[in-house]
């Protein structure tokens, strides 16, 4: 028996590119998350539960801030270093022009911040941190994420995500500990995130030989416009991931929101599952597009029918430990918590049935369609979650979040059927 399993390709699958993407995109996912929560308690022990709230509400805007400074590169980017891998005077040119272009939006969105403090007088509360804070959007700029993905090289990048973590953990424990110090919070995090892309940069130019050249201003805003519909739909991702609590707070107590926050938070840890699919194979698949479609559908029918198993196996985990899961989040047994988990346990699996759609969209460049379908989900999913919430509270808004994927995904299937026949019927025939 043992022999057999010797005989098992694990190896191969190790090695296979889609694979290592899409795990060492887990590594910093998950180390993302892992010092979030460990820096959480640190960081209320030292400025307190108001200073943390407003670092929080600073990083929010921020976050906001970073889809403008993203603008769908994270989208366009990867595909086009994945084509060009082995040219590498065209990716010396893509690689300046798309840093350019977002180190420009990065200071297009800080002067917004500046004029916003300065000239409007808005965020009064957190002005000083929001303005310590906006490092956060130049730290996004360089980061060469999307860089790495195209060239399905991972493994540093994944490294050093971890170690800038650590660094600003590092941060917060040697420097944090008056509540007057919460403005280096955000800042200890871009500024870590930012030498580590530097580090990251120099290598791109010393080991990879790949040249940095002048902007091309002409290039980056032919870019921009390509990318626009890329951007708004990202935006309407953003306001339908992160939009139920704010429309709960509407209609529910604060404690209410709290036991929803908490259920929310683990879900949409496990929504990342099909995202990160979706960016490991992308690269990949955009290279079978371009070359050889028939190789490209049987490569994502087979990805596909493994992400759903995967994604059933993590919806039915997710509902049969929500007790637990909330426990040990909590430290107390939060019934009105562990009835939203269980709902919403079956999110991750539903998102994995548009994964295949979208991947399909990506590749074939339909950005006008996934920015519809992107839209048509925003639209839906706020009107959905007022009328929800409005007669069933925290377990209407649950529905409507499961309602609002099933939705996207119908959408979608009816978008490429009637744009693309062709694709649609190459990947579900």
């Amino acid at each position: 028996m043992f022999e057999k399993l010797s005989l098992l390709p694990l190896g191969h699958i190790i090695r296979n590119k889609s694979i290592q993407n899409f795990l060492f995109l887990v590594v910093i996912q998950s180390s993302n998350i892992l010092i979030s929560i460990i820096s959480m308690p640190l960081l209320i022990q030292s400025i307190g539960l108001d200073q943390f709230g407003l670092v929080n509400l600073s990083l929010s805007v921020i976050i906001l801030l970073n889809i403008l400074v993203g603008f769908g590169y994270n989208l366009s980017a990867p595909k086009d270093v994945a084509v060009n891998q082995q040219d590498k005077n065209a990716l010396s040119h893509l690689v300046s022009n798309v840093f350019s272009g977002k180190v420009l939006l990065a200071t297009l969105a800080t002067a917004a911040v500046i004029i916003g403090v300065f000239g409007f007088n808005l965020f009064k509360e957190y002005q000083t941190i929001l303005l310590f804070s906006c490092l956060l959007l130049f730290s996004e700029a360089t980061l060469p994420l999307w860089f790495f993905q195209g060239m399905e090289k991972m493994k540093l990048i994944s490294i050093t995500n971890i170690f800038s973590k650590l660094l600003f953990l590092m941060g917060i424990v040697m420097f944090i500990h008056q509540p007057e110090q919460s403005k280096w919070v955000n800042f200890l995090m871009g500024f870590f995130g930012l030498s580590i892309n530097i580090f990251l940069l120099f290598y791109i130019h010393t080991f990879l030989e790949i040249k940095f050249f002048r902007p091309e201003f002409s290039a980056i805003w032919k870019s921009l416009k390509e990318n626009v519909l890329f951007f708004f739909s990202n935006l309407a991702s953003h306001i339908s991931i992160n939009g139920g609590l704010i429309i709960l707070s509407f209609f529910s107590a604060a404690e209410t929101l709290g036991m929803y926050s908490l259920a929310e938070r683990v879900v949409m840890v496990l929504r990342l599952f099909p995202a990160l699919v979706i960016q490991a194979v992308f690269p990949n698949a955009s290279k079978l597009f371009q070359k050889d479609q028939p190789a490209f559908f049987r490569f994502l029918k087979k990805i596909y029918f493994r992400v759903l198993i995967f994604g059933a196996i993590i919806a039915l985990g997710a509902h049969f430990t929500a007790p637990w899961i909330i426990k040990v989040l909590s430290r107390s047994e939060l019934v009105e918590s562990i009835t939203y988990l269980k709902i919403l346990a079956a999110v991750p699996f539903v998102a994995c049935l548009n994964v295949g759609n979208v991947t399909i969209m990506l590749v074939a460049d339909l950005k006008n369609l996934l920015f519809k379908a992107s839209w048509m989900m925003c639209v839906y999913m706020l009107i959905s979650a007022s009328v929800f919430t409005s007669l069933w509270g925290g377990i209407g808004l649950c529905f409507a979040i499961i309602a609002t994927e099933i939705v996207v995904f119908l959408i979608c299937l009816v978008l490429l059927y009637r744009r693309n026949p062709t694709l649609f019927r190459g990947f579900y025939s």
